[in-house]
């Protein structure tokens, strides 16, 4: 009797692609990937995985061909608002902005009414054109938009920057983000039960890696005077660990702290008296 599996859509090529395969494998899942493959078994894990043009996985999340799928925001918003979305995964961080040629003074959205505007988006163009009260005339391009000011088809364009540096080549300058994007979880309206239950496993995993992502591990020494102080700075994920150290007066404490706020705490650590901080990278984190 053959086992469920869960399926799952992968963008065919590209950054997209990879970082997906490396947050799966991160999980501890082991995928047999063949060169030019459009489907791939786990080895480990009951998951099937489909490579497909991003733009198309909406549709057979949709119809429930596959049953989650890895891709931008971005393309949720314009082609699949009625997807379930769910973890966001932190990787393949882009915006979808409007951007005009560098010579125009532009001095707001109102600048860019009757105007045209070319763009692969134009499901998230034309809903904040409406919400800012704002009429343009839409050039949909399937592809480099960047050049459309330069060739007198388009007076501004919509799509994703990353670093702008695409932008820049161009002659173009970034004048309003329409959204901020990264890889989420997209999950079909039509999975089945039995396949929920693989998802939750997954989740569970993703979950752990995300949270090893984003958290380092310290242990450091301090006087026993400021440890109440210390520990205040450093509640982790249920309390710090306090040991003994030979020395007396001194105990070391073991904690898990956000990467955001990571140098912050250390400064704060070091002027209540903490002493020889170690910072160690965390692989997985079950919490």
């Amino acid at each position: 009797m053959n086992q469920e599996k869960l399926r799952i859509a992968i963008q065919k090529s590209g950054r997209l692609n990879e970082d997906s395969l490396k947050i799966l494998k991160e999980a501890g899942i082991s995928i047999d990937n063949g060169k030019e493959q459009l489907k791939a078994t786990a080895r480990n894990f009951p998951l099937e995985v489909m490579y497909l043009r991003n733009g198309d996985i909406p549709q057979y999340l949709r119809d429930g061909v596959v049953d989650i799928a890895i891709l931008g925001e971005n393309v949720l918003v314009e082609k699949g608002k009625d997807i379930i979305r769910g973890e966001k995964l932190g990787f393949s961080k882009c915006r979808v902005s409007l951007a005009v040629p560098k010579s125009m003074k532009y001095k707001g959205i109102q600048d860019l009414d009757g105007k045209r505007i070319a763009t692969s988006y134009p499901n998230t163009v034309n809903e904040f054109l409406t919400e800012k009260g704002i009429s343009a005339e839409l050039h949909i391009i399937n592809g480099s938009v960047e050049i459309a000011p330069n060739i007198g088809l388009a007076n501004a364009i919509c799509d994703i920057v990353s670093s702008g540096s695409t932008l820049f080549k161009n002659g173009l300058k970034e004048v309003e983000v329409m959204l901020k994007s990264e890889a989420v979880l997209a999950i079909s309206p039509k999975i089945s039960t039995e396949r929920k239950e693989i998802l939750e496993k997954l989740q569970f995993r993703l979950k752990s890696v995300l949270n090893a992502r984003t958290s380092k591990y310290i242990l450091l020494n301090a006087p026993n005077e400021k440890l109440d102080k210390i520990i205040e700075l450093l509640p982790g994920m249920r309390s710090p660990t306090v040991l003994p150290l030979a020395e007396e007066g001194w105990s070391s404490i073991h904690t898990v702290i956000n990467e955001e706020r990571f140098w912050e705490v250390i400064d704060e650590l070091k002027v209540n008296g903490a002493e020889g901080i170690l910072v160690a990278p965390i692989e997985k984190m079950v919490l």
